[in-house]
C-alpha cells in the first residue's frame, strides 16, 4: 500500500502540481495573501514523502556507508526547514529532488526484454522416425537418441549428428558465420539452425534445456542478472556531505547561537544540483544521439561508454555487408571471365543455394544474358549439374568434382589456396568434364570500416574482432580494416568468455547484429547493436542501437560519451563550488533559509543550462583528438577482371 502511494506521488502529474503550489506559496504572499505560504505544504508532502521513504529504506536495507545517501541529506534539510517554519525552503529542495528523479527515470527506460524473438526460433514441432514410420510430435517431447527428419526450410529441433542425407545449413543464429555450411553424414548440427537444401535424418544428442539454443537463451538471462546497477554519483558524495554539513551546522549554531543560520547551512548543502547534473546531461546527450541515428536506452550505458577502453566487434553484418558477393572470377580453361560468369549463372539460375543465388544476382547486375538450362539437377550440399547449349556443366565443391571424376588442374589448385586463405567460398565450374575456372564469393568489408577503426585508435580505444567465422576469414578482414586483435571460431558461449577476459583490462563495449551476439551484448559493460540489419533479440539485448549501418557512428558515440562524462564532472565541480560559497554566506548570516533555497535553486538551473548546451555540441573529429581519415585504397593495381571492370577483387593482404 505504502509503495503504491509513493509511486503515485513520484509521478509526473503530482510533481507538476507540487511545483505549481510551490510557486504560488512564493508569489501570493507578495500580493497581499500571507496565508498562501501554507500552500507549500502540498509540495513538502507530495515530494517529501517519497524522499523520506527512500532515505529510511536505504538506512534499513543498505549496507555500510551506502546507508547514507543523498536522499538522507536532503530529508534532513527539508525537516530542518519545516521545524523553523520555512515551508518554501523545505518544499523547494524536495521538489528539485523529485525533478531529478523524474529526469533519471526518463533516461533509464528498460527496453531489454528481447527473449521473445529468441524463443521464437525454437521449433515447435519435430518429425520423429520410429518403426511405425514418421510422426509429427511437439518439440518438447524429443528425447536424447531420437531419430529426427528435417525437411528443407525447417529448423532443426535439437542438437544432434546427421545420420543420413546432405544439405546446406544456415547456422548464423549460433555462430554468426556469413556463409551457409554444407553438412553431410557425421556432421554436427545445432538446434534452431535452418536447413536450407536437402532432407536429413538427425540423431538427437542434446535436447530441451541442454540444447544450444536454450543455452543461448539462458546465457542472455544470466548476463542480465549479473549486471549490477551503477551507484549514483550523488549517493557516493552523500557519505561525505552528510557528516560534513551536520558538523558545520552544529558548529555554526554553537558559535552564533542562531538556529536559522544552522538550518540555512543544511539547506544550501543539499546536493540538488549534484542530483540534477547527471540526468540532465544524459538527457541532452541522448537527444543529440537520437538526432544522429543512435538510440541510447539508458543513462547508465552512456556513462559507461565514456569509460570504455576496449570495443569488441562481431564480423558478419557489423564490419561486413552481411551478404555474399562475387569477389573473384578465375578462368583456367578456354572461357573468358565474362563467359565463365555467364555460363555459371545460367547453370545456377534454378538453384536455391545461397551461393548460386549470389552468382545469378551478380550476373544480372552486370546485365549478362542468361541461357535456359536443360536437365537441371541439384545435389544438396554439393552443387548442380545442367546442360547448356548441348554441353554438360557441373558447378559445386571440389569434392563434387572429384566424385564426378573431374581432375582439377594444378594452376587452379594454387589459386584456390590463396582464395581459401582469404576466407572465401569457392564454386568450381566444369564443362564436359574439364574445369573451366573457379568463382569465389565473400562477405565484403564495409567501406568505412578502416576509417572507423583508425578513429577509435585515435580515441585511445582498443578494437578487437570476435567472430564465429574461420581464422582465415577473420585474419583477412582484419588486414583490410586495420584490426590487430582477432579471436575467431567462437560460439556464443566463447564470445561471452572472451568478453569476461577483456573486462579484466577495463570496461568493454560489444558491437554486434546477430542473435548469437545477444549473450555477449548482455555480458559486456555496454552492448551496441546494428539496428538496421540486426536481429530483434540483438537490438533489444543491447544498451545502445545504431539505427544506421554507417560505422562512423561508433567513433561519434564514443566522443559523445566522453564529452557527456566531462560535462557531468564539470557540472558537479561547479555545483560543489556554488554550495561552498553558499555555506560561507549562510554561516555569516547573509543568507536565510528562503534566500539560501533560491541561491541553491539558481545553482541547479546553472547545471541544467550547462547540460543543455551538450544537445547542440558539434562532433568535429579533428578537434576531438580523432584523426580524420578515409578508407585507404589498396596498394598496387587491382586485378584485371574481364578487362571491363565487371568484377573487382578485394584488396590483397600486403
Amino acid at each position: 500500500m505504502l509503495q503504491k502511494i509513493v509511486h503515485t506521488l513520484e509521478g509526473l502529474p503530482v510533481t507538476i502540481a507540487a511545483g505549481v503550489c510551490l510557486l504560488a506559496s512564493l508569489l501570493l504572499p507578495r500580493f497581499g495573501y500571507p496565508q498562501a505560504e501554507a500552500i507549500a505544504w502540498a509540495a513538502v508532502i507530495a515530494c517529501g514523502i517519497p524522499l523520506l521513504y527512500l532515505a529510511v529504506y536505504r538506512i534499513i536495507f543498505n549496507h555500510g556507508l551506502s546507508k547514507i545517501s543523498s536522499a538522507l541529506l536532503i530529508t534532513i534539510g527539508m525537516v530542518a526547514a519545516v521545524l523553523i517554519g520555512d515551508l518554501f525552503a523545505a518544499g523547494e529542495i524536495a521538489f528539485i529532488m523529485a525533478i531529478g528523479a523524474l529526469l533519471e527515470d526518463m533516461t533509464a527506460g528498460r527496453a531489454k526484454k528481447g527473449l521473445k524473438q529468441l524463443i521464437s526460433l525454437a521449433p515447435q514441432t519435430a518429425r520423429r522416425l520410429t518403426a511405425a514410420g514418421e510422426e509429427l510430435i511437439d518439440a518438447t517431447l524429443v528425447r536424447e537418441g531420437d531419430l529426427l527428419r528435417v525437411l528443407p526450410g525447417e529448423r532443426i529441433p535439437a542438437d544432434g549428428v546427421i545420420v543420413s542425407g546432405d544439405t546446406c545449413i544456415d547456422q548464423s543464429v549460433m555462430t554468426g558465420e556469413s556463409l551457409p555450411v554444407d553438412k553431410t553424414a557425421g556432421d554436427e548440427v545445432f538446434c534452431g539452425t535452418l536447413n536450407q537444401d536437402g532432407a536429413i535424418d538427425v540423431r538427437a544428442v542434446r535436447v530441451g534445456a541442454d540444447s544450444s539454443l536454450q543455452t543461448l537463451i539462458r546465457m542472455v538471462l544470466e548476463a542480465e542478472e549479473r549486471k549490477a546497477p551503477t551507484q549514483r554519483i550523488a549517493d557516493r558524495w552523500a557519505s561525505l556531505l552528510v557528516p560534513l554539513s551536520l558538523t558545520i551546522a552544529i558548529v555554526t549554531w554553537l558559535v552564533t547561537k542562531d538556529i536559522t543560520r544552522a538550518v540555512t547551512v543544511v539547506v544550501v548543502f543539499c546536493p540538488c544540483a549534484l542530483v540534477l547534473a547527471t540526468p540532465t546531461a544524459i538527457m541532452a546527450a541522448i537527444g543529440q544521439a537520437a538526432k544522429n541515428g543512435v538510440i541510447i536506452k539508458s543513462g547508465e550505458a552512456l556513462e559507461k561508454m565514456g569509460h570504455v577502453s576496449v570495443i569488441a566487434f562481431d564480423k558478419t553484418g557489423t564490419l561486413t555487408q552481411g551478404a555474399l558477393h562475387v569477389s573473384d572470377i578465375v578462368p583456367c580453361g578456354v572461357c573468358s571471365k565474362e563467359e565463365l560468369l555467364g555460363f555459371a549463372a545460367s547453370a545456377e539460375a534454378k538453384s536455391e543455394h545461397p551461393l548460386g543465388k549470389a552468382i545469378v544476382q551478380y550476373a544480372k547486375e552486370k546485365e549478362l544474358p542468361l541461357r535456359e538450362s536443360e536437365r537441371f539437377h541439384m545435389s544438396a550440399g554439393r552443387g548442380v549439374r545442367a546442360v547448356l547449349d548441348g554441353s554438360t556443366w557441373v558447378l559445386g565443391t571440389e569434392r563434387m568434382l572429384r566424385e564426378e571424376g573431374i581432375a582439377i588442374p594444378a594452376e587452379a589448385t594454387e589459386e584456390t589456396k590463396r582464395l581459401r586463405a582469404e576466407g572465401k567460398a569457392l564454386v568450381f565450374v566444369a564443362k564436359d568434364a574439364a574445369v573451366e575456372g573457379v568463382i569465389a564469393l565473400s562477405d565484403t568489408a564495409r567501406s568505412e570500416a578502416r576509417g572507423m577503426i583508425e578513429k577509435l585508435c585515435a580515441l585511445r580505444v582498443t578494437p578487437v574482432l570476435l567472430t564465429g567465422d574461420h581464422e582465415s576469414a577473420a585474419r583477412y578482414l582484419a588486414a583490410q580494416t586495420g584490426l590487430r586483435e582477432v579471436r575467431a571460431s567462437l560460439l556464443p558461449e566463447d564470445k561471452v568468455r572472451q568478453i569476461e577476459v577483456l573486462k579484466e583490462k577495463g570496461p568493454v563495449c560489444m558491437i554486434g547484429d546477430g542473435v548469437n551476439d545477444a549473450p555477449a551484448l548482455k555480458c559486456a559493460d555496454v552492448g551496441v547493436a546494428m539496428g538496421v540489419q540486426g536481429a530483434d533479440i540483438a537490438v533489444e539485448a543491447a544498451d545502445i542501437a545504431l539505427m544506421t549501418d554507417d560505422l562512423s557512428r561508433v567513433p561519434y558515440l564514443k566522443w559523445l560519451s566522453n564529452t557527456t562524462v566531462k560535462t557531468i564532472r564539470l557540472a558537479i565541480t561547479l555545483s560543489m563550488c556554488i554550495n561552498l560559497v553558499a555555506v560561507a554566506l549562510s554561516v555569516t548570516g547573509i543568507l536565510t533559509p528562503t534566500t539560501g533555497a533560491l541561491v541553491h535553486n539558481a545553482g541547479s538551473c546553472f547545471v541544467v543550462l550547462l547540460a543543455a548546451l551538450l544537445y547542440d555540441r558539434k562532433y568535429r573529429p579533428e578537434k576531438a583528438g580523432v584523426a580524420s581519415s578515409q578508407p585507404k585504397k589498396a596498394e598496387g593495381k587491382e586485378r584485371d577482371c574481364m578487362n571491363c571492370g565487371l568484377c573487382m577483387e578485394l584488396p590483397r593482404v600486403q
